[in-house]
């Protein structure tokens, strides 16, 4: 589903990836940990292609993904439509005067033809149908969450991507986000750094130092182990 081969990223004159080498199958649940500034968010980013390496290759199924590329109106809508990004910050997510707006926004975009049906399906699974009329900046932080996650649901992606998408969940919250994480037959990869929640949310783990090096790619029951995971700065 995705390939990156050799790929380099340099930001703000910091190198992020270097020579970095990924393949994701379609289906696979993966969880991606590393501590805050390990790259997490940017390997997100470069999947849903809002940022761009310097050097390398990247491979959305048979689309090398690039801004040349996704100016193809045909190519970017089909993408827009496969990839969904549910980000950390969530209030950058957020610009529609309700809530009910803001689920229907990128079907519309993307022409669409069921909106109000998607709007009250995913508003339901969330529980935000009290809300469809409600401003969203108005909403908890729990509840711009559960937006979010509408929002990128609505278009019935193939990818999911999530930045740590519990951080403004209760615990009842999250119990049901892991069940609809775990019930959905799609791919998915989950950025965090919360180890509580991290065996819940797939099978293969992808560990990045603080310098954005994969230090570890596989199973979940080999990807917790206390070297390991110092390596990662995760633990002390």
């Amino acid at each position: 589903m995705f390939s990156i081969k050799g790929v380099t990223l340099k930001r703000e004159g910091s190198v992020i990836f270097e020579n970095l080498d990924l393949t994701i199958k379609a289906g696979e649940k993966i969880v991606l940990l590393g501590v805050n500034g390990s790259g997490k968010s940017t390997l997100l980013k470069l999947l849903n292609g809002l940022v761009f390496a310097q050097s390398g290759e990247l491979f959305f199924e048979d689309i090398a993904l690039s801004k040349k590329t996704l100016k193809e109106k045909t190519t970017n809508e089909y993408f827009r439509k496969s990839v969904g990004l549910v980000f950390q910050n969530i209030d950058a997510m957020l610009f529609n005067p309700s809530v009910y707006d803001e689920i229907a926004y990128a079907p519309r975009q993307l022409g669409f033809d069921d909106i109000d049906a998607r709007v009250r399906n995913y508003a339901e699974l969330f529980g935000l149908t009290p809300y469809l009329q409600s401003v969203p900046f108005k909403l908890s932080g729990g509840q711009k969450q559960k937006i979010a996650l509408a929002c990128v649901m609505s278009l019935s992606p193939k990818v999911l991507l999530l930045d740590e998408p519990t951080s403004a969940l209760d615990p009842a919250s999250t119990a049901k986000f892991l069940e609809m994480v775990r019930a959905l037959e799609i791919t998915i990869i989950t950025a965090t750094h919360n180890l509580t929640i991290a065996p819940m949310l797939g099978e293969r783990v992808i560990i990045l130092d603080e310098n954005g090096k994969i230090i570890y790619d596989g199973k979940s029951e080999s990807a917790y182990e206390i070297d390991l995971l110092k390596r990662a700065g995760l633990i002390i």
